[in-house]
């Protein structure tokens, strides 16, 4: 079944939603789409009828099991697109996130399909997130914040949280990227701020806010 842009995009923002609290509610929604809660409840009922939502009175909604399959191969899409713009065109981790909201409305299975062997089946974006595979499966990445690592331990840049343009741009000016090797320094009691060594360049100031939003590899 075909999905118009919009109700993909209502599917999509459900999905990620769903990831911070179990049911979703029709004003959560409406803040993350800048829409007026009355259009949500438009779009909901539509969604509904095509049984992508499961609806608890009072409660909130989730996606369905149809719902979920849906929204996970329009992530799917989007991720696998931002990569190819990062590694093949070489786009900035920073520029991408905009053009792959166009681009993951082009839903043609066999593109994508020739897209994720021509990239050799990445399981990460350029951001560090998971690339689910043609089944819908996930791949599990163990991280942690880097705001909880110990001092004077040496870790690995693993995702970013917050992927606004203004952080990455920030994580740039540092040198920081995914694979990045940092190690820890000093943590900072009074405002939770962190010296960092990054490479060969030398030691930086980072604040708990920057720190709860890159993760690194946990074991």
């Amino acid at each position: 079944m075909n999905f118009s842009i919009a109700e993909e995009n209502y599917i999509k923002n459900i999905y990620h939603l769903q990831q911070q609290s179990e049911l979703v509610n029709t004003n959560s929604l409406a803040y993350e789409l800048q829409t007026k809660p009355a259009s949500v409840t438009d779009m909901l009922k539509k969604l509904q009828i095509k049984n992508l939502l499961d609806y608890e009175k009072y409660k909130g909604f989730r996606l369905s099991s149809k719902g979920n399959k849906v929204a996970i191969n329009i992530v799917r899409r989007h991720r696998l697109w931002e990569f190819f713009l990062v590694t093949k065109l070489g786009f900035e981790w920073d520029k991408v996130h905009a053009i792959a909201e166009e681009l993951e409305h082009v839903s043609n299975q066999e593109l994508i399909q020739k897209l994720d062997r021509f990239l050799n089946h990445p399981q990460t974006d350029p951001h560090g997130d998971p690339i689910p595979d043609g089944n819908g499966k996930m791949p599990v990445i163990h991280q942690l914040s880097m705001a909880d690592v110990v001092e004077k331990k040496k870790v690995i840049v693993s995702s970013v949280g917050n992927q606004s343009p203004a952080i990455l741009e920030l994580l740039n000016h540092y040198h920081i990227n995914i694979g990045t090797e940092i190690k820890i320094n000093q943590r900072f009691s009074f405002d939770g701020s962190i010296e960092i060594k990054v490479g060969k360049y030398a030691a930086c100031i980072i604040s708990e806010l920057v720190a709860k939003n890159i993760f690194v590899y946990h074991e």
